[in-house]
């Protein structure tokens, strides 16, 4: 089945469904069916390969036992297939009880359930979207690889869902980011604020290289771990991991901030670790305690960081995104957030990265840092990635690729300075200099941009792509004043 004409048929059904307001609700509800019927084919060969299986879903309620579409007239569908999933299904799957001993392999199917919602409300078009994912063998190796494609699509049109967006960072990027961190076989990588799994899914792509034994199988099953705060970015990490073949997804649906960061000890850390944390958020008083004074922030972004810093192994290796105003910002958390990097830690590359990358969820510009823990840092390295050749700016249609990144990849190995006019394209600058420059970090920035005028063709594809992302935020809060009307009556 080729990966758009999955997609479209999912879309075509549930536009027709009155339950479903645009495309944050319409991937949410798409979320949990296809970890159902993910997680049922990956127990099937949990079963071939244990005999001792036992499963955690509740008898009756596995994909295989009402889902599964013979043609003969006999499957549920209508107002039974829906009072079976609203009254039977996701209740029991919420209800299923969990022990600190349960393996996280059957753990994570309650953790899904927890927030999720039916918010179909026609039998029969379920029925359809039902069997459309049927169509999908999960444990046939050429079904699973082409629907790891067709999943990435799902994913990528977050971006353009509301405030879902948030939950994906292009592939892009975290591609370039664990192909520089190089993690190996027997390392621990993570994913502090993990979304739908792209930075794990990344590193679990090299890693797969490096598989040669039945030992190394078991250390690719276990070299990921992620935290994620929202129900629905959870279960597609969930899922995402599984179709990659990591039996035990080592993820929790949590706040990775919760916890007070001197609690944490050895084996809480990590020998690398890769994110894109929330940024333009705030958390509660309360989570901000859980930081030292100094560190203590009204920026989630800038917690994030400081969390970092408390769980990376010596030696250990970081790639985190991060926006423009981490840079030039001196309030107090920041400005000791960025001595304690000089200071503790080995702040060596600086990747100014190009505009519209997150287009079209935010405009915000952002860098990539990289540091390990080391030794202290002596020299600040700063790169400015300009925008390819040929583009004006990133969109749905024209998202940026790695092989937008050759040009930081030729230069990583031969670092020189590269001027640009008055500017600097590149150049490092030494602690004293950083210091002196009063922790201001907005160094080898682009140029000033003067309003851009667009062609015809490109102003309407701009406009198209604006009045998108305006719909699904319109959509998203008519589904929310559906909801409290819903609840009120």
């Amino acid at each position: 089945m080729a990966n758009t004409q999955f997609v479209k048929r999912i879309q075509d059904i549930m536009r027709n469904d009155p339950g479903i307001n645009g495309d944050a609700q319409r991937i949410e509800q798409l979320s949990w069916i296809l970890f159902l019927k993910v997680y049922d084919d990956r127990e099937i060969v949990w079963e071939l390969d244990d005999d001792d299986y036992t499963s955690i879903i509740p008898d009756g309620m596995h994909w295989r036992d009402w889902a599964q579409d013979n043609k003969d007239g006999q499957s549920l569908t209508g107002d039974e297939l829906l009072d079976f999933v609203n009254n039977q299904l996701l209740p029991a799957l919420k209800k299923i009880t969990v022990t600190p001993d349960t393996p996280i392999s059957k753990a994570i199917v309650k953790d899904a359930f927890i927030d999720t919602n039916n918010y179909m409300k026609n039998g029969i078009l379920l029925r359809q979207v039902i069997n459309v994912v049927n169509d999908v063998d999960f444990t046939d190796p050429e079904d699973c690889h082409l629907f790891n494609d067709i999943y990435e699509g799902i994913l990528k049109e977050l971006q353009s869902a509301g405030n879902s967006g948030e939950f994906y960072t292009p592939r892009a990027l975290t591609d370039f980011i664990a192909k520089t961190l190089q993690p190996k076989l027997g390392e621990r990588i993570a994913d502090l604020a993990c979304g739908t799994g792209g930075f794990l899914v990344s590193a679990l792509n090299l890693l797969n290289d490096q598989v040669k034994t039945v030992d190394d199988r078991q250390k690719y099953n276990h070299a990921v771990f992620g935290i994620e705060k929202k129900g629905q970015p959870y279960i597609l990490a969930v899922t995402n991991l599984l179709l990659h073949n990591v039996d035990n997804p080592d993820i929790i649906h949590g706040n990775s901030l919760e916890k007070r960061v001197t609690d944490y000890t050895e084996k809480d850390k990590f020998d690398v670790i890769m994110m894109n944390p929330p940024f333009g958020g705030s958390e509660l008083p309360v989570i901000k305690q859980n930081f030292p004074n100094d560190l203590q922030s009204s920026e989630t972004a800038d917690l994030f960081l400081a969390l970092i810093m408390y769980r990376l192994k010596e030696n250990g290796r970081v790639g985190v995104i991060l926006p423009d105003g981490f840079l030039f910002g001196n309030d107090g958390a920041k400005l000791n957030i960025k001595k304690r990097m000089l200071n503790d830690f080995n702040l060596h590359t600086i990747i100014r990265l190009p505009g519209s990358i997150f287009s079209p969820y935010t405009s915000i510009n952002t860098n990539i840092l990289f540091f390990d823990k080391t030794t202290p840092t002596e020299k600040t390295w700063f790169y400015r990635l300009d925008m390819p050749k040929g583009y004006k700016h990133f969109s749905k249609t024209r998202p940026m690729k790695l092989e937008h990144f050759k040009p930081v990849e030729d230069w990583w190995n031969d670092r020189h300075e590269i001027k640009d006019g008055d500017n600097y394209k590149a150049k490092a600058y030494t602690v004293q200099e950083l210091e002196d420059n009063k922790y201001n970090f907005d160094l080898c920035g682009f140029p000033t941009e003067t309003e851009e005028v667009l062609p015809p063709e490109e102003l309407m594809a701009k406009y198209k792509e604006e009045r998108s992302q305006l719909n699904a935020q319109i959509d998203k809060t008519l589904a929310a004043i559906k909801q409290l009307l819903e609840e009120a009556n």
